[in-house]
């Protein structure tokens, strides 16, 4: 019993002492702003966590070339700044499908994945990230 509770505090430690991995799920581009704000707060707190974003539905029309805020700006520079940060993007290869979006409309960089549902069950699953809904 005591060398089990010394594993299990050993491996809380390593935890402990190991990148915070994030998954910030994104299906409404109305909240993206609001969104890519708070995954740059969250760097700035903790420049070591790994943060992935999965979109699906609205919430992929942030990463389609040309996409601008309700201000006009431009979603690309905001994005490939936290790319350059090491955040990965995701995007709904489903959504893209049955909104007949051709995939060379999703900003360079932005990966896409099968299914954004299954993508966000996998990550925190198998992965050990952490939800996040902005």
């Amino acid at each position: 019993m005591a060398a089990t509770l010394a594993l299990t505090g050993c491996a809380a430690q390593q935890s402990a002492n190991a990148p915070v991995k994030a998954v910030y799920h994104i299906n409404d581009s109305s909240n993206a702003t609001a969104a890519l704000r708070n995954i740059q707060n969250h760097l700035n707190a903790d420049p070591q966590a790994k943060i992935t974003v999965v979109t699906h539905g609205n919430g992929i029309d942030f990463l389609l070339d040309g996409a601008t805020d309700k201000n006009g700006n431009p979603y690309n520079i905001p994005v490939e700044e936290l790319m350059a940060k090491g955040v990965d993007f995701r995007v709904c290869n489903n959504t893209l499908t049955s909104r007949k979006i051709d995939k060379s409309k999703v900003l360079p960089g932005a990966k896409i994945v099968p299914s954004g549902v299954a993508e966000l069950a996998k990550l925190q699953a198998q992965e050990g990230y952490v939800y996040v809904k902005p």
